[in-house]
């Protein structure tokens, strides 16, 4: 009988045991399809960490702007950084110019979280049922970004 009940004891141990995807990374990550497998690993709650990312190119929808590391944001190598109105205001009043403007060309370290983001496309200003996803950064915080280098 307690021969019987240590293996079952073994089985239920091992059927408790599960891989859950990371919530941290535990190393600064600089390539984007590492931050993106990253991410989508750990979708939907995504995954915090220190990223270095170089800047590309820049857009604007609503009050966020948006720094993509990639000319086209749909590209799937894309990682976004999301700056709601009041980083905008911050980051303009230390830089004395707008983020879409300043960080073109420069290569940044953001702390924050990654995650997927489903972006549905849209049909005569309607949702449709198809979809892509991005991979986006949101900051609360100018702290939250550092600029390492000058343009190239």
């Amino acid at each position: 009988m307690k021969n019987i009940l240590l293996l079952l004891a073994f089985v239920l141990a091992g059927c408790t045991s599960t891989t859950l995807p990371p919530t941290t990374a535990t190393y600064p990550l600089t390539d984007s399809m590492k931050i993106i497998e990253a991410a989508a690993n750990a979708a939907p709650k995504g995954v915090v960490g220190e990223y270095t990312l170089r800047i590309v190119a820049a857009g604007s929808q609503g009050h966020f702007v948006y720094l993509n590391t990639e000319a086209d944001y749909r590209d799937q190598r894309a990682v976004t950084v999301a700056l709601p109105p009041r980083v905008i205001k911050q980051l303009t009043a230390y830089y004395k110019m707008p983020p879409q403007e300043f960080f073109i060309g420069k290569k940044i370290v953001v702390r924050g979280k990654a995650q997927r983001v489903k972006i549905a496309f849209l049909a005569e200003g309607k949702r449709t049922d198809k979809y892509y996803y991005q991979t986006h950064i949101r900051l609360m915080d100018i702290a939250q970004l550092k600029v390492v280098d000058e343009p190239v």
